[in-house]
């Protein structure tokens, strides 16, 4: 079978994107390796997605992915490894056992947390170092964490862990957050969390499992130790782009480049959400570029 057009990635802006594409009578494969829902499942609470005022990430995403079952989509559990004949009418997505066809194709991998980049980081990587306190935090129940970042899934994550751990500490580079003030004021109004800024980590340490990190002052550069039973990293996201590199046209943080309606350079391929070169990386935001992209790929579907 050659679908009309197959998605690669079953969060915000896949799940969207198939709702769209199955409702104008396109054929639909939605590919994910993971786990469908994405980057949403490892948010503890959503309150800025418009028409739920409060849900858990992992709620919504079980919600995103029961309304695209309605449609007539087929949902494989598998991941791609590479996507052949990207130029041609006709496009072959491998995965480890099967080959795919496709007319059009939608990029909808998401973005993976990026690192600090400092010594111990990935010796202790599950060992205390984590990139999602909705995923670890229970593990940190009683002790002590440190999260890393200064934005909004950075400040998330530090109200969630302040209801289990003994005490949470936020170290950001600057004096300024780019979290929303909402967040930052509910941060500094619990008693057992303390924000360190113009702070960055230069050495995470612990034998087996992390015990302190070594902090320096952006400004003076004085150098302290924090004791810490777990780090939790949230300083941004890096797009899944790599399946994609030397066949489309990337950005220089190699998020995949595309116009307004979410076209790359290549006919007959797409981007959504944020894998794609875009100034916001949100729930809602996915969601939209998902029917965006659904929408030219049914409008380039039906002009073959």
């Amino acid at each position: 079978m050659v679908y009309d057009i197959a998605i690669i990635g079953g969060g915000a802006a896949g799940l969207s994107a198939a709702i769209y594409a199955a409702r104008s009578g396109m054929s639909v494969a939605v590919f994910e390796g993971t786990g469908f829902g994405g980057q949403v499942n490892y948010t503890a609470d959503v309150d800025n997605y418009l028409g739920i005022p409060s849900v858990s990430g992992q709620a919504l995403s079980e919600k995103m992915h029961a309304h695209a079952e309605l449609f007539a989509v087929d949902f494989k559990t598998e991941q791609i490894r590479e996507i052949k004949d990207y130029a041609s009418p006709v496009k072959k997505l491998v995965t480890r056992k099967n080959i795919y066809e496709a007319r059009s194709v939608i990029l909808a991998t998401g973005a993976k947390p990026r690192k600090l980049g400092v010594s111990g980081e990935d010796e202790l990587a599950g060992a205390g170092v984590s990139y999602c306190a909705t995923c670890d935090g229970a593990f940190a129940g009683g002790k002590t964490a440190i999260v890393v970042g200064g934005g909004n899934t950075a400040f998330e994550d530090a109200l969630y862990l302040s209801a289990i751990c003994k005490k949470v500490y936020i170290i950001n580079r600057s004096e300024n957050f780019r979290a929303a003030k909402t967040l930052v004021d509910k941060v500094r109004s619990k008693q057992n969390t303390e924000i360190l800024t113009s702070r960055k980590i230069e050495k995470i340490q612990g034998s087996g499992a992390v015990k302190s990190v070594v902090t320096s002052h952006t400004v003076s550069g004085r150098i302290a130790v924090l004791d810490a039973d777990y780090v939790f990293i949230a300083i941004g996201r890096i797009p899944e782009s790599g399946l994609y590199e030397g066949k489309t046209a990337l950005a220089a943080d190699k998020s995949v480049i595309c116009n307004e309606h979410m076209e790359t350079n290549v006919k007959g391929l797409f981007a959504a959400g944020d894998v794609r070169n875009t100034p916001l990386r949100q729930i809602i935001t996915a969601a939209a570029d998902g029917a965006v992209a659904a929408t030219a790929a049914i409008n380039y579907i039906n002009s073959l």
